[in-house]
This record gives structure tokens, sequence and C-alpha cells, in this order.
């Protein structure tokens, strides 16, 4: 039978998109696991669902088609338009600001990321109230293109940084926190750093600006 996605996300047929989306993201707070001590198996495929009424009614030539028709010949996914994409990345800064974990996206959305043969894992994600955490070896990168599809756009301007920790720190690792645009980017740096060291967050400038572009910060060990 088909789906009826406008009942998944609890909104009328002739919603707009704005109140499409703002039923998307508080259904994902409501059904994400944190949320659901001891439903976490149902919480999932309750967030299944709804990612996949929203990929469609998120898109408006997908939502056309399934007006008239009834029905979407591809689905496909949340991240393949920059609609759904950019809300997905709210809904990341939504679970980030409460403090929600993101390791059990790599469940939901593992299989789709394999196939495309990202590196990348919601795992590398962490949070914390006003807080968005990346975690990356010197010269591995935390590629945020690869989940929300902005690998394919044009490369934006990016920030280079300097980063100074003492001999100790470099030793036994550590955590900085680097403010910008009134956000927080935990930089965690791990034991054995040496100086000249980089530690790229790719397409971080869209989490702390709001604009493509990647961070790149360089270690000093004095």
């Amino acid at each position: 039978m088909t789906k009826d996605y406008y009942a998944i996300l609890s909104v009328p047929r002739d919603a707009s998109d704005a109140e499409i989306k703002k039923a998307y993201r508080k259904l994902a707070m409501q059904y994400h696991p944190d949320r659901n001590p001891g439903k976490e198996k149902w919480a999932n495929e309750k967030f299944k669902e709804i990612n996949e009424a929203y990929a469609v009614l998120g898109d408006p030539q997908k939502k056309k088609q399934y007006d008239q028709f009834g029905t979407v010949g591809n689905i496909g996914d949340i991240f393949g338009s920059p609609f759904t994409a950019t809300t997905f990345e709210e809904m990341m800064k939504d679970f980030g600001g409460a403090g929600l974990r993101f390791d059990f996206l790599d469940d939901i959305f593992g299989d789709f990321l394999k196939g495309r043969g990202s590196s990348s894992s919601f795992r590398s994600f962490g949070g914390g109230p006003g807080r968005v955490i990346f975690e990356a070896r010197p010269g591995q990168e935390i590629n945020l293109g690869e989940i929300f599809g902005q690998a394919r756009r044009p490369r934006k301007a990016h920030y280079d940084y300097e980063l100074t920790i003492s001999q100790k720190e470099a030793s036994r690792g550590v955590k900085k926190i680097l403010k910008r645009k009134g956000k927080k980017l935990e930089v965690k740096i791990p034991p054995g750093v040496t100086t000249g060291k980089v530690v790229i967050l790719r397409n971080a400038r869209q989490i702390s600006d709001g604009s493509p572009g990647d961070i790149l910060i360089k270690v000093i060990v004095r």
C-alpha cells in the first residue's frame, strides 16, 4: 500500500513547506532513541519512517509527483536534495544543542554511506549545549560534505588557525575549544602530535557561520 507521508509527519495535505519542515524536526527530536529509553528499536523505526516521508515531502519535485500520483518512483534519500539535506543538517544542530548523541544514525544511514564509498561516520560527531565536536587525528579529515552532499559543490574559502599546546598536552592529548561566530568547536588533539601537523575540519564553516568552507588548524608544540 502507498504510504501516507502527510499522516506520518502529522501535517495536513495543504501544509506549507515551512510547516512540513517544522513537523519533521519536531518528530526527529521526539523519536530520538535517547528520549525513548527501553524502546530504542521502535524509535529507530519511527525515525526511518519520518526521514523517508520528509525525503519526499521536503523536496518540491518529489512532493509534486506524490501529490499528483500518490507515489514516487524513486524516493532516493534525504541527502540527495539540497532542500532536505539542509534541514537534516539543522536537525543535527538540534541534537547537538540538546546534548543528544548522533551514533544511532550510523545504524539508519550506514549502508547508504558505505554505498557511496564514504569513510565518514556519525560517530565522528558529539555534542552538548551550544557545542559541535569534531574529532580528527592530524591529517585526517572529518568530511561533512560526504554526509550532506556538499562534496559535489565548488570549494569555498577556508580559514586557517594555529593552535599552540604544551609538550605535556602534546604527549597526553588534549581537547581545545575554538570559538567562531558564537559557535564552539571542540577539537580533539590525539597523543603524540608534533609541530606542523594539521587538523582539517572539512566544511566546518557551514556549522560555524553558515557558509561552505574548511577550518584548518595547524598545531604548534612549545
